[in-house]
């Protein structure tokens, strides 16, 4: 990395040094070694925080100064309350801070997505090559080879190949088995339905920041640079430069490129300061309307997360982290303590009974991935629906996630300052598909615990708030809406926000403006069943050919 000058033109200027405008500056760099390269991220280099690296410091990165810290506003459908977005803020982007989970999700969701774009590239099909171009993978059960890569940067491996064994792996095995589903052994082979082992990318138990395994040795990097806008040329609406909230402009040569990489919360608000997006919204803020595209910042879809809590009947026998007995080999290497990942449909009759309410009349609905749901062996996080649960080993949790939502929400500006935070609307639960499959989640959960036999050995009960009782497979819709309603959070895989088909096409070009590119999550036109960072890395590296394929004058 080094320190350009205000007045150097270069050819490409990203804009945010996340995980995606890490990889487009390292890799555009890597293939054409001329080119000049510029990374304006709005937080530090990261690479010197002490909380960083290792698993077990991870969690201690929430609301820290590598945490955007956003709050949502209050979400009608989930009790009024203000839910916390946590986003990296630094070099990597959220790729520094999150809990490492790689998941690519189902196959058929990226053929609905070509499909919707009219673009075969973003098939499963397409980005399966940048997939495997992304991975280093190991996994000592084999797994379908076909589907991975094996010299790529980023190293990858289920938790049993990485030498955790942790001592409930075969009982939630047999559990979640008991419960009609089968064991699927590569949950990143675009099939990720059944019960399948967690695959993580920390390597060896260290994490793999993006601006390090995809070096930056000769990109300029300007870190703690907030960006107020993207300057464009006022006849042809060309990408010129990019302007900083302190006024200073960098510009880009003639030919060259502008790419926003700043995540789907803050790309948006930067084509809005820039005079791209909805005409009503431009005007409320007395910004110049330079490119009608109302769609930006529209389409905006996360997945809705429950977690629930349960009372171990035998604490004694060290099963749950906190238990002084608790630990193994390499148990330091990984985080969250948990063995599987669950992904599964739900009920057809009863999702196509509510989409019905919703008016919308999908019939292909008995295949898709609609949740997913997993067990660990610790008990985090219960402060956030008031409960206080002690880290003593005597609990573990439960989480579950809505993965297709047809829910939208927004994020709008909520002044010019480039400084002060997007307004974030995810709008939760606003249709009746959507608290249909988080019901059936609940009820998921509940047989697994209450009705298999390894559950009804395994917890004595469920740990619940204050004026709430234990809510079993049968309990009646209202209540379990309530406590959904109550402890509902962000999956953290937010997305849409310019997406593909309205803001930008299918090579990820601004629509009505030229030279001006968007590479990060914000261009994912629909939800997709996974923890979305290998995604967002396939995305970048697609990019990087689509940009040297299709700009003769880099």
């Amino acid at each position: 990395m080094s320190s350009p000058q205000q007045a150097q033109e270069f050819d490409i200027i990203v804009v945010g040094g996340g995980t995606a405008g890490c990889v487009v500056a390292s890799r555009l760099l890597q293939r054409k070694p001329g080119l000049s390269i510029l990374i304006l991220e709005a937080g530090a280099d990261l690479s010197q925080n002490p909380n960083i690296y290792s698993p077990q410091t991870a969690p201690l990165l929430l609301g820290s100064d590598a945490d955007w810290k956003y709050n949502s506003v209050p979400q009608k459908h989930l009790d009024g309350r203000e839910i916390y977005y946590q986003a990296g803020k630094g070099l990597s982007g959220s790729a520094a801070v999150n809990m490492g989970a790689w998941t690519r999700g189902d196959a058929q969701e990226y053929d609905r997505w070509a499909d919707l774009v009219s673009d075969q590239r973003w098939s499963y099909a397409g980005l399966l090559p940048y997939f495997k171009r992304t991975e280093h993978h190991y996994d000592q059960h084999g797994g379908d080879t076909k589907q991975h890569g094996f010299d790529g940067p980023i190293h990858t491996s289920s938790v049993s190949s990485s030498g955790r064994q942790y001592p409930l792996r075969e009982t939630l095995r047999k559990a979640w088995c008991n419960t009609g589903l089968k064991v699927n052994d590569d949950i990143n082979s675009g099939h990720p339905q059944g019960v399948a082992e967690l695959v993580t990318n920390w390597a060896d138990g260290r994490r793999q920041l993006t601006s390090e395994v995809y070096p930056l040795d000769g990109v300029a990097v300007v870190p703690n640079a907030l960006v107020r806008r993207v300057v464009l040329d006022g006849s042809s609406q060309t990408a010129t430069g990019v302007e900083l909230a302190d006024g200073r402009i960098y510009y880009v040569r003639a030919g060259g490129e502008v790419i926003v990489s700043a995540g789907a919360l803050r790309t948006p608000q930067i084509l809005l300061l820039s005079g791209i997006g909805d005409s009503e919204q431009l005007s409320k803020h007395n910004i110049q309307e330079l490119v009608h595209l109302p769609d930006v910042g529209r389409n905006f879809h996360d997945h809705l997360l429950v977690f629930r809590y349960w009372k171990l009947r035998e604490p004694e026998k060290g099963v749950a982290l906190g238990s002084p007995l608790f630990g193994g080999p390499n148990y330091e290497k990984g985080v969250p303590p948990e063995d599987w990942l669950v992904t599964t449909t739900v009920p057809s009759i009863g999702l196509q009974s509510a989409q019905a309410k919703d008016d919308v009349h999908d019939k292909a609905v008995d295949s898709r991935s609609h949740l997913e749901l997993a067990t660990i062996y610790a008990a985090f996080g219960g402060d956030l629906i008031g409960l206080d649960i002690p880290l003593d080993g005597s609990a573990i949790m439960s989480f579950y996630m809505g993965f297709l939502p047809t829910s939208r929400g927004s994020i709008t500006l909520k002044s010019v300052d480039p400084g002060d935070q997007p307004v974030i609307d995810p709008n939760f639960l606003a249709t009746e598909a959507d608290r249909f499959v988080m019901r059936e989640g609940w009820r998921v959960l509940s047989r697994l615990m209450f009705e298999t036999p390894e559950g009804k050995d395994l917890v004595v009960e469920e740990i619940v708030p204050e004026g709430h009782k234990s809510l079993e497979s049968d309990a009646p819709d209202d209540l379990i809406d309530a406590r959904i309603r109550m402890g509902g959070l962000t999956g953290s895989h937010f997305a849409g926000t310019a997406s593909m088909g309205s803001v930008v096409d299918g090579s990820l070009r601004v629509r009505g403006t030229q030279g001006l590119r968007i590479v990060d999550a914000s261009v994912i036109p629909i939800p997709l069943p996974c923890h979305i960072q290998a995604v967002v890395y396939a995305i970048a590296e697609q990019a990087v050919d689509i940009i040297l394929q299709e700009n003769p004058s880099l």
